[in-house]
């Protein structure tokens, strides 16, 4: 007879006390396909695990309570998930437990609730080996232009501190890229880098995907659950996003990043942490002191070190072409010798608002078509540049057209034309620091230099 519940890769190793645990166990999953194995309590012979196999432990707590638990460093070694079984007298007094337990059951389960637990479990580690498969190496950092060599090379010469780091740039520029390579290039490396983005965090749920949880902690808190500070330990915690962030969430934040202890909810227990911290944002997060929308205390336990990543139009036509080429080739699967001077040329010319995102788009429909076609279909390929053509500022549209005609600027709009190429005289012609200056971000910058024409011929 098959069981719905089945399954004949799952060992359960059983370390018993007093009471009859290994008999039972063998009672209620053996049916299952389940292999039920007796551990050793003193740990001269720990089992060695079968790697095609799932593995879960089943310990009684009177175990650990007189003293003759050694498989702690074993199980924590292998990563092994733990059942406890308390007898009820016993309770759930956290002394009985190792600090990070999770899942307990009492000495009268019944056999369902076992073969639930022992499934969930089993189920989780073979969603940590899925997780835990070598991911696809992601394409190369491209850096043709001079000015974002100086940014990688700036990276890498920060690398290697736990000071905190804000990445600056507009919306797809590759801040997160940045961030990790800040984190493949220091002592940290071998540990997490744990990505969050702090503008998807759910209104009142801060504390609990942050600081983690106990179990019990609120309804359906099944098991104890380790927040992001947590995670990062030992690693690069990068907040991405940064500016989106509410003040009373600030405040919590920087009370960690000062301490460096955290209390998981539900728990009084404090747990240091340790990780160093990099933020990212597209917007002006001076501004945003100055206007009362971000803690100037918290502003300045981030900003120590400040990198800025340039947009795709001040990386210029090399480097879009570059980044085109590779990004085609990943897709692709191969490298790619024979891509035609037309396209390229138009890829070029494109004005990628998304920059590397958008970029990225492109490349990965051109490849499609590369792909199903056998080649370079000029017809297709028309149409989808087309589509990007059209969404770039300026390309069909705006003051001074390409199609010949001439309109005319109002005064107000001659007068902001002024303003900013007195911005940049002042500035030495520095589009961040004119930006700063002018209370809006680079991508209006730029697209306001687009709008009105200005060239670096204004400086002459």
């Amino acid at each position: 007879m098959t069981h719905a519940l089945f399954a004949d890769d799952i060992d359960v190793y059983v370390w018993e006390g007093t009471s009859d645990l290994l008999f039972r166990a063998d009672r209620c999953l053996a049916e299952h396909g389940i292999r039920v194995v007796p551990a050793d309590v003193a740990g001269a012979a720990m089992p060695r695990l079968d790697p095609t196999r799932r593995t879960v432990a089943l310990v009684s707590v009177s175990v650990m309570a007189e003293g003759r638990f050694a498989g702690n460093d074993w199980l924590a070694r292998h990563a092994v998930p733990v059942i406890w079984v308390a007898s009820e007298e016993r309770g759930y007094d956290p002394r009985f437990y190792p600090p990070d337990y999770s899942y307990t059951l009492p000495l009268s389960f019944q056999c369902v609730e076992l073969r639930s637990l022992v499934f969930r479990l089993a189920s989780q580690v073979e969603a940590v080996r899925k997780a835990e498969v070598p991911r696809t190496p992601e394409r190369p950092l491209i850096a043709v232009s001079p000015v974002m060599q100086r940014v990688i090379a700036d990276a890498r010469m920060y690398a290697d501190c736990d000071a905190s780091v804000l990445v600056h740039g507009e919306t797809g520029v590759g801040k997160e890229r940045i961030a990790r390579l800040l984190h493949e290039h220091s002592s940290r490396a071998a540990g997490p880098f744990v990505a969050v983005n702090c503008g998807a965090i759910p209104d009142g749920l801060f504390e609990a995907h942050f600081f983690g949880h106990g179990k019990g902690a609120f309804t359906g808190a099944v098991a104890a659950h380790k927040g992001y500070f947590e995670q990062a330990d030992g690693g690069t915690l990068f907040l991405d996003e940064i500016g989106e962030l509410p003040l009373d969430q600030q405040v919590k934040l920087l009370r960690v990043l000062e301490q460096r202890v955290i209390t998981r909810l539900g728990t009084t227990a404090e747990i240091p942490v340790d990780f160093r911290v990099v933020v990212a944002t597209h917007r002006n997060l001076r501004a945003l002191v100055e206007q009362g929308h971000f803690r100037a205390d918290l502003y300045y336990r981030l900003v120590v070190i400040e990198l800025f990543v340039p947009n795709l139009e001040e990386r210029g036509p090399q480097e879009k072409q570059a980044l085109f080429t590779s990004m085609l080739e990943q897709n692709i699967g191969t490298v790619v010798t024979d891509i035609p001077g037309w396209l390229l040329k138009r890829v070029a010319a494109i004005t990628f608002s998304g920059n590397v995102r958008e970029l990225s788009n492109l490349a990965e429909r051109v490849a499609i078509v590369k792909t199903q076609f056998g080649g370079w279909d000029e017809d297709r390929l028309d149409d989808i540049l087309r589509q990007f053509e059209t969404l770039s500022p300026g390309v069909a549209q705006g003051n001074n057209a390409d199609d010949g005609t001439d309109i005319p600027l109002t005064d107000q709009e001659e007068a902001e034309k002024h303003d900013i190429i007195a911005a940049l005289d002042q500035h030495g012609w520095r589009r961040q620091d004119t930006a700063a200056f002018l209370g809006i971000s680079r991508k209006v910058l730029w697209e306001k230099m687009r709008k009105y024409q200005i060239t670096a011929q204004h400086n002459a």
